[in-house]
């Protein structure tokens, strides 16, 4: 009986892994495991080797958005973009924004407005001041909300919004709930927050998704203001408070049409999680012009929205013509990426990358620090950041193109979780996200390729047995 049931889970496991594994070295890996330890490594297939879900959201919209915010007033088409926003020269990008404009569901729109808030002093003061003067609703989704001095504030300032009669609605990734010891889910429910947990870990029906994450991080206030980025909510953001594990990070506020595409997005994986769809103009108000950006929301995951910032990442280095500048916590990226950048580097495109010098994942750190001799070996060039540990994530291409948002340059962030990302053409914008890479980068020592190579040979053999997890960071 134990025979029978090892070899079928074992055939199961390894059939679904050469139908369904795009990646050819990753359906061989998988079978390499199934083939060594059958039971143990069917299971573990089923666990952590699937990274794709049918979400409810997808079935419903049969090809078509749930939440079909009215962007007609503000699109702007490539001409428009070519002419009036990037000026002569920039043809590139409008082929940059003809392609996301093909992989999206989104389309770009102008007359936004974007604020740059730098670490939990600035983030969180205009994000509690935001829910403070809530009137209709408020959509929070986040990875990690927790159980500490910062969350308790924004529980008080959600609980104190429920009690005036707002709409509240708040989705936690389980995972991230987790972080802390006492999950906040708790506190929230004891203040009257609808609060949701997106894919619950130890649920049945989850189980063979669980590897799966809402890394998206999308404040909705109103339907008029939003938030987004990539910080989480908790207090090692408050660098002023001296907390025992420090964050730098970087949030945005934004205001304009696009508002909607972040409520949109929410909507979806709230639809999804609760099956409760938001409607109405408490949720999705008519909304105005406020500025000049051009921006566009992208969101990305193991669904049918798989590959689109892959996609995306890759288009606009291929587009890029003289600056790639990178800052990213986590950089592990695949032999596609690394093709991309040293295509630019050789092409005589300024490749810059920060990243920590010491990372919060130290197996992270190690298996990057395997990777980076591919690239400085072909002109891109890389700086660590001392710490605090910097959990911000900028791209910027030519001074024109900028990404921001909750992706990292992982495979865990560009095939496992879902992420919410920001594509913007403005060179004011761009600039401003540029000087706070110099200043990153003005602070960080270079990495060079002989302080690599010199280490010894166990560290050596750390790094590349790090980088065999790559899959799995």
């Amino acid at each position: 009986m134990f025979l029978c049931l090892t070899v079928v889970v074992a055939l199961c496991a390894a059939t679904s892994a050469i139908l369904y594994k795009r990646d050819s070295r990753a359906a061989a890996m998988w079978v390499a495991i199934i083939t060594l330890v059958p039971l143990l490594g069917g299971l573990l297939y089923f666990l952590l080797g699937r990274n794709r879900i049918e979400r409810r959201a997808v079935v419903l919209r049969r090809g078509q958005r749930l939440f079909d915010g009215d962007f007609s007033d503000h699109e702007v088409g490539l001409e428009e973009l070519e002419r009036r926003v990037l000026g002569n020269g920039s043809a590139q990008f409008a082929a940059q924004a003809r392609l996301v404009g093909r992989i999206a569901s989104q389309p770009l729109v102008g007359g936004n407005a974007i604020d740059v808030l730098c670490d939990g002093t600035e983030a969180y003061p205009a994000m509690l001041e935001a829910i403070a003067g809530a009137e209709r609703s408020i959509s929070l989704a986040t990875y990690i909300f927790d159980s500490d001095p910062s969350g308790g504030a924004f529980v008080e300032a959600l609980g104190a919004a429920v009690g005036r009669g707002v709409e509240v609605r708040v989705l936690i990734d389980d995972a991230g709930a987790r972080y802390s010891w006492r999950s906040v889910v708790g506190d929230l429910e004891s203040r009257g927050v609808t609060v949701a947990r997106f894919l619950p870990t130890f649920s049945l029906d989850r189980l063979f998704v669980m590897n799966l994450r809402n890394h998206r991080k999308i404040l909705v206030i109103d339907g008029e203001v939003g938030f987004t980025g990539g910080m989480n909510i908790r207090h090692g953001n408050l660098l002023e408070e001296s907390p025992a594990h420090p964050i730098r990070d970087i949030h945005f506020r934004v205001c304009g049409p696009v508002v909607g595409q972040l409520q949109e997005t929410f909507a979806e994986d709230w639809c999804f999680t609760t099956g409760e769809s938001l409607d109405g103009k408490d949720w999705f108000p008519r909304l105005g012009a406020v500025g000049e950006l051009v921006l566009r929301g992208i969101h990305d995951g193991p669904d049918l929205d798989h590959d689109k910032l892959n996609l995306a990442i890759l288009g606009a280095l291929g587009a890029a013509r003289e600056s790639v500048h990178i800052m990213t916590p986590y950089f592990l990226p695949d032999p596609p990426l690394v093709s991309a950048l040293n295509l630019a580097a050789l092409r005589g495109v300024e490749v810059q990358i920060v990243i920590p010098e010491r990372n919060n994942i130290r197996t992270v750190g190690w298996a990057c620090d395997k990777i980076l001799p591919q690239m400085l070996e072909r002109g891109c060039r890389v700086w660590k950041s001392p710490p605090p540990f910097d959990h911000s994530k900028i791209f910027v291409v030519d001074g024109r193109y900028s990404l921001i948002g909750s992706t990292n340059l992982d495979p865990r962030s560009l095939r496992l979780n879902f992420e919410f990302n920001l594509e913007g053409y403005n060179r004011e914008f761009a600039s401003e996200l540029e000087a706070i890479f110099s200043r990153r980068r003005d602070a960080a020592a270079e990495v060079t390729l002989g302080a690599l190579r010199d280490r010894p040979l166990p560290v050596h053999l750390r790094d590349g047995l790090a980088r065999l997890l790559m899959p799995f960071l």
